[in-house]
């Protein structure tokens, strides 16, 4: 599991720094603690229950930090005028134009710190320790994940949504597809924990009748779970952004994006934030909506696209047609689609239900919320929409 105290002491040490090699979702670049810990679980086969166990103790663990923060998160923003945002490399978006022009802080009036990580779970715990007030684009499976637990987020917008840009490749060695999926029983395979990419292995494995039980499942960040797949090391791997381009080189995909819609496999990230951050920060969060909306609607008009691109690519630490081929899987709901009944007006929330569902069944979490409708503000969204 990721050493999430060393994480983000090596976060805070590259808030606005030049991209380098980039990794996507929990902390692009992990600590030697957090590749170390992945190796050895490599190398000791640990089965999925083990790996259950020491998520549901970094989840503890998350909620305890969730405690101490509660009171802290408008505090850090009043004292210290600025506010520190979390987000992804390798997962391109259009706010990112408006985050390397300084449309953020100009329109906030705060300075805005941006961090990246390679992980929703990550960025839970960097809301719970009040190190970060915003996460851009934090997956469904871990935000269900740390609010089933205890700790007190909201979604504030639906940041993407996507499904082709999110999945499991099996190694082309095993020649496995949908119609021989019953031979992945047994194999090892790679699978950041407590994320969307998570929730689609467990309902894949599920849909083909796979025991996930009897599979060693080791938990890897996506970027290091292609170079495990690369090398053999594993038999299948699940990842998204560049990481599951680079797995694709090594194998293929059991299901298509439509083909997991109509299984109820839906992929997409939301802007997230502490409920007591949002509480007292709203209009905060209203302008960081709308800074938001309006990259998105600039990106979807067409008409800057070649110069959104670049900067979008060289933020994300991408090249241009990477960006470009990542980006046409993507889709931005707009705020009036956001309030519709399919997302924040309750499809949304009902989904989440389901999500934590499954968790509760694959044993990776104790229990579910009653229901996640107080898990969604829309109050910022609605105060955007009117700007």
């Amino acid at each position: 599991m990721i050493d999430f105290s060393t994480m983000m002491l090596k976060r805070q040490s590259q808030t606005n720094a030049e991209p380098k090699t980039p990794k996507r979702n929990s902390g692009a670049q992990i600590g030697a603690k957090s590749t170390q810990k992945t190796k050895d679980a490599a190398s000791k086969d640990r089965k999925f229950i083990r790996e259950n166990k020491m998520f549901k103790e970094t989840t503890s663990s998350l909620v305890a930090g969730a405690v101490m923060a509660l009171s802290g998160q408008a505090a850090f923003a009043d004292a210290h005028g600025e506010i520190t945002v979390g987000y992804f490399l390798e997962w391109p978006m259009p706010f990112q134009y408006a985050k390397v022009n300084g449309t953020y802080d100009e329109e906030l009036g705060t300075k805005v710190n941006w961090v990246s990580f390679d992980s929703g779970t990550a960025m839970s715990a960097a809301m719970a320790s009040g190190d970060v007030q915003i996460s851009v684009s934090q997956g469904i499976p871990p935000f269900v994940v740390a609010t089933s637990a205890g700790q007190d987020l909201q979604v504030v917008d639906v940041a993407v949504s996507y499904s082709e840009n999110d999945n499991c490749v099996v190694s082309s060695g095993l020649e496995i597809d949908k119609d021989s999926a019953s031979e992945l029983a047994g194999k090892k395979v790679a699978v950041p924990l407590g994320t969307a990419a998570h929730y689609g292995f467990l309902k894949q494995m599920d849909h083909f009748g796979v025991d996930v039980g009897s599979m060693t499942v080791v938990d890897m960040a996506p970027a290091e779970g292609a170079a495990a797949l690369s090398q053999g090391s594993v038999d299948m791997a699940c990842g998204w952004g560049g990481a599951l381009r680079r797995m694709k080189e090594s194998g293929n995909i059991l299901l298509t994006g439509a083909e997991k819609e109509e299984l109820g496999i839906l992929v997409f990230d939301a802007t997230t934030a502490p409920a007591s951050f949002v509480a007292e920060n709203s209009d905060i969060v209203a302008k960081f909506i709308k800074v938001t909306a309006d990259a998105n609607a600039m990106w979807a008009s067409g008409e800057k696209t070649d110069e959104m691109l670049e900067v979008i690519a060289k933020d994300s630490g991408m090249d241009v047609e990477a960006t470009k081929e990542t980006l046409a899987t993507f889709a931005f709901p707009t705020i009036d689609d956001q309030l519709a009944d399919k997302w924040l007006g309750g499809g949304s929330q009902k989904f989440m239900g389901g999500v934590a569902q499954v968790f509760v069944d694959a044993g990776s979490i104790d229990s579910a919320l009653d229901s996640y409708d107080g898990t969604v503000n829309t109050g910022p969204l609605k105060a955007a929409q009117g700007m």
